[in-house]
């Protein structure tokens, strides 16, 4: 029999799973920064590293052209090379282990928490401990703030702490999360909730994030330290463009490191400062879509609704459904075909890195080497959650997810 809530027509329009949130003010900006004859590193990068690392509350930032640009800068500038291993989650999408493997790093899995499906840092620790154990000089954790629900940054601290490591956070879901009260990112010389351990925070501003730029990312942290990020982000220069043209300007400069080509160009930051206007409103959409998902699913044995623990703001960059499929007559992908069926686009985060056939073939890892993230992944569905969706959109996926669980029972 149907339930009142699911008994509600099907679309007649596809929707997607996680469009980009582009409006009028950020077509003007673009515009606006194309018009004014500088579209490449310069002044509206540098306003928008001003105004994020303020609106973090950090000590500085550093545009990108990248989150993963950031993750691999960072490495870098801590000094993690051929010969180091680097302690990370399986549980994400393959560029924050990539990035290890391009500074010639070993990448090391630990498992997931299975209520968060962050890094368990129980995992972490016993990861670490067998890695040394067989000859592995490790170096980093490399955590990942998972669908945007902060990790639990300090028992990883505490874990670096005793093993002297330094912690990079992956934040590319991040924005705006709240961990002990202050924004993931945030923190500035003298605060206690940022031990010297972890000092680097990167943040994406993909076509899908919460914050866009099409393509970019930010990374924040000390001033003295990002001054160098600026420095590998232009092919080791020791000045940008902006700063090498001009009736005032020199031509010369240095090359003090073989950096990357990594900057942010001003045509990004322009939709990026457009786009942080908005994130405040942004981000209420998507705690209002979380929790009407939450409610309305509370009492469906058939999924299993994401954790928030106590002491954390999610940014709920995504929306992982779980389903429990003992209690299902189909399986994760059949329901997605569902869903579907029913006009409604979903996605999967992430297929667990040491089963793709690199990592899996290059570090001989196999299934069953991370059980809570295998499980995980088996059951995930991630939902629409972006500002665009409207009250009857969020109706319309509720009513498709009940709909499917309903016809599919065991």
């Amino acid at each position: 029999m149907t339930s009142p809530r699911s008994a509600r027509p099907a679309r007649e329009a596809f929707l997607p799973f996680s469009p980009p949130s582009i409006g009028e003010a950020e077509i003007q900006a673009v515009v606006d920064a194309l018009r004014s004859g500088w579209i490449t590193t310069g002044p509206r990068t540098a306003l928008f590293e001003r105004r994020f690392a303020e609106f973090v509350g950090a000590e500085d930032a550093v545009g990108l052209n990248s989150c993963t640009a950031g993750l691999q800068t960072a490495l870098a500038l801590s000094g993690i090379g051929p010969g180091d291993a680097v302690v990370t989650t399986p549980m994400t999408f393959a560029g924050t282990a990539n990035v290890i493997e391009h500074v010639g790093a070993k990448p090391i899995f630990a498992d997931v928490s299975p209520d968060t499906l962050n890094l368990d840092p129980a995992c972490v620790h016993r990861a670490i401990e067998s890695a040394r154990a067989h000859g592995d000089r490790v170096r980093a954790i490399l955590p990942v703030h998972y669908a945007g629900h902060p990790c639990d940054l300090e028992a990883l601290d505490a874990v670096a702490a005793e093993h002297d490591l330094v912690v990079i956070e992956d934040a590319a879901h991040a924005l705006p999360a709240r961990y002990q009260g202050r924004m993931i990112g945030g923190g500035v010389p003298g605060d206690p909730l940022a031990p010297r351990n972890r000092v680097l925070t990167s943040f994406s501003f993909y076509a899908n994030k919460n914050l866009t730029t099409g393509e970019g990312g930010m990374l924040t942290g000390p001033a003295d330290v990002l001054e160098r990020a600026r420095v590998y982000r232009n092919h080791g220069l020791d000045r940008d463009a902006s700063q090498r043209g001009g009736a005032h300007a020199s031509w010369r400069y240095a090359v003090h490191a073989p950096g990357y080509k990594f900057n942010m160009t001003d045509v990004a930051a322009a939709m990026g400062l457009a786009q942080l206007d908005k994130l405040p409103a942004f981000h209420a959409r998507r705690q209002a879509t979380a929790a009407r998902y939450t409610a309305a699913f509370a009492d469906c044995g058939a999924v299993e609704t994401p954790t928030e623990r106590a002491g954390v703001k999610h940014a709920w960059h995504l929306y992982p459904l779980r389903l429990h499929l003992d209690q299902l007559t189909i399986d994760r992908d059949r329901f997605i075909d569902e869903l579907a069926a029913r006009q409604i686009g979903t996605s999967v985060h992430f297929i667990p890195v040491h089963l793709h056939p690199w990592y899996r073939d290059e570090h001989g890892l196999r299934v069953g080497d991370f059980p809570a993230a295998e499980r995980a992944f088996e059951r995930l569905i991630s939902l629409p959650i972006h500002p665009a969706l409207t009250d009857d959109d969020v109706a319309d996926v509720i009513a498709a997810v009940r709909a499917v669980a309903e016809a599919f029972a065991r």
